[in-house]
């Protein structure tokens, strides 16, 4: 949890993006108020605008706007459906156990099936939480409608963060086909994980027995491995445990009063979307705050409530658990090469991207390399968090994980200061660059591709400690990489259980 105090934040884009979400959600829900919608109604057309803000991840801003636009059409079928079979326990359950596997499968078109999976899903889940019925279906039409069109407001007219810093390209989905592609796995994992939990819930409670499949659900969100969804699980456990014991202390005092459970939630808003980049425990602890102040204002919450929350918790995370180590496992180790390398080579790319930027080229622009490196580091952390997790018995991949993510993470800081100085028009072209750069992208080469002997260790950069630094920023960014990607050999490739193990 430190990590998210130190994280750095380039250009306060975190911070700038919790502002805007606050703002947005805000705004969308001032609206349904405005216009005489219900509590009901205002609550979910809130979460809407959440989910609006917080899913779309396109790459360009025109894809984020279609995206965006979309949404209704994954939104609104499942809404009727949802609140049409309410009171028709067996057909929802079976209903929703459907939304759920289309949405996991969805992934496989990228940000923008990944975006509207989730909002179909959640569509289901809000009827759930606030127990909607038929008859409210016109004005839960309306209140998406409003947040939808608040949240566009917001995030491309009144503060459109991404116009003047072009968003990276999420990382795509690792490839593969049929039962070999990750997507399908994860569809099949999460449906069957999701009918346990659904199962269990219900005899926990049978009002709130959503919350374990909710719980299922997020978990696999932005997971590939069995490795990743276990960590994944205790921290959502962990993040919950504490969020409890925040709700005791806080929601459960005000008993619903407006203002200040409406300011409240705008904070909550602002931790997870501050925090959910870098801590998926803080974000838990948020979510779970803001659920115990909406069902404040709902006027259902008590201490009982919260420890069922967590109750279904423990259930949605053992469920996801048993699935993914039973049912089609997709093994850690294979996730971790496949992202590792994917950092690498991005690394190459936003090196040769500035290499031309610095020979004149005009069109070469290293800033979205340097920004989808970021974006790649995240899912390499993702990835290797169940090797670094105090709780991995483990040790020596656990000192070469820890290793690995802090030499990438110097990789990335040469690669911002890189191409800050390709940005710069006065920036000059050293001589010396070019054939730095080529050595490079021959370190890269050589990191990713299989061995062809043991003379393949030996082909370390031969001047890499020579090239000079002072007053000529570009080489020394590239001379410094050169370094890093040499010590980044021996933690790679030791075996036993080294991190990249090629044929």
């Amino acid at each position: 949890m430190k990590r998210m105090f130190v994280a750095p934040d380039p250009g306060h884009v975190r911070l700038k993006n919790s502002l805007r979400a606050v703002l947005g959600i805000a705004l969308a829900v001032a609206l349904a108020e405005l216009a005489g919608l219900s509590l009901t109604a205002s609550i979910t057309g809130g979460l809407a605008a959440l989910l609006a803000l917080f899913t779309v991840m396109d790459s360009t801003v025109r894809e984020q706007a279609v995206t965006t636009l979309l949404l209704p059409a994954a939104g609104f079928p499942v809404l009727a459906l949802a609140t049409a079979l309410h009171d028709l326990t067996p057909l929802r359950d079976l209903a929703f156990l459907a939304v759920v596997f289309c949405g996991v499968y969805a992934r496989r078109w990228g940000p923008r099936g990944h975006a509207l999976g989730i909002f179909a899903f959640m569509n289901f889940f809000t009827t759930q939480f606030l127990h909607a019925v038929p008859g409210q279906l016109p004005e839960l039409y309306a209140a998406v409608g409003i947040a939808l069109a608040a949240a566009g407001a917001v995030r491309f007219v009144l503060w459109p963060l991404e116009r003047r810093t072009p968003p990276p390209a999420a990382p795509a989905p690792l490839p593969g086909t049929g039962l070999a592609r990750v997507t399908t796995r994860q569809a099949i994992q999460a449906a069957a994980a999701c009918a346990v939990a659904l199962a269990i819930g219900q005899v926990l409670s049978e009002d709130r027995w959503y919350w374990a499949v909710g719980t299922t659900w997020w978990i696999f969100v932005n997971t590939v491995s069995r490795g990743e969804t276990l960590v994944r699980g205790f921290r959502r456990v962990l993040g919950t445990v504490i969020g409890i014991a925040v709700g005791m202390v806080v929601a459960i005092p005000l008993d619903g009063a407006v203002l200040p459970t409406a300011a409240l939630v705008a904070l909550c808003v602002f931790g997870i979307f501050y925090t959910a980049p870098v801590s998926y425990s803080w974000m838990m602890l948020a979510v779970t705050v803001m659920a115990g102040l909406l069902y404040g204002l709902l006027g259902v919450l008590d201490p009982a409530l919260l420890v069922l929350r967590l109750e279904e918790t423990a259930v949605g995370a053992v469920s996801a658990a048993l699935a993914v180590l039973l049912i089609l496992p997709v093994t850690t180790h294979a996730i971790n090469d496949a992202w590792i390398q994917r950092a690498l080579q991005g690394v190459r790319s936003a090196t040769s991207a500035s290499l031309r930027r610095l020979s004149g080229d005009a069109d070469a622009d290293p800033t979205p390399h340097a920004a989808e490196l970021e974006l790649l580091l995240g899912r390499v952390r993702l990835s290797l968090a169940p090797l670094v997790h105090p709780l991995s018995p483990f040790r020596g991949r656990k000192a070469r994980a820890r290793r690995v993510l802090a030499l990438l993470d110097e990789c990335a800081e040469e690669v911002r200061g890189l191409a800050a100085v390709a940005a710069d028009p006065a920036a000059s072209h050293d001589a010396r660059l070019a054939a730095a750069c080529w050595r490079v992208e021959a370190a890269v080469e050589r990191l990713t591709s299989p061995r062809s002997g043991s003379g393949a260790t030996e082909r370390h950069p031969a001047d890499a400690g020579t090239a000079p630094v002072s007053g000529q920023a570009a080489l020394g960014h590239v001379s410094g990489l050169e370094k890093l990607l040499a010590a980044l050999d021996e933690p790679l490739r030791t075996p036993p259980g080294s991190l990249l193990v090629r044929s």
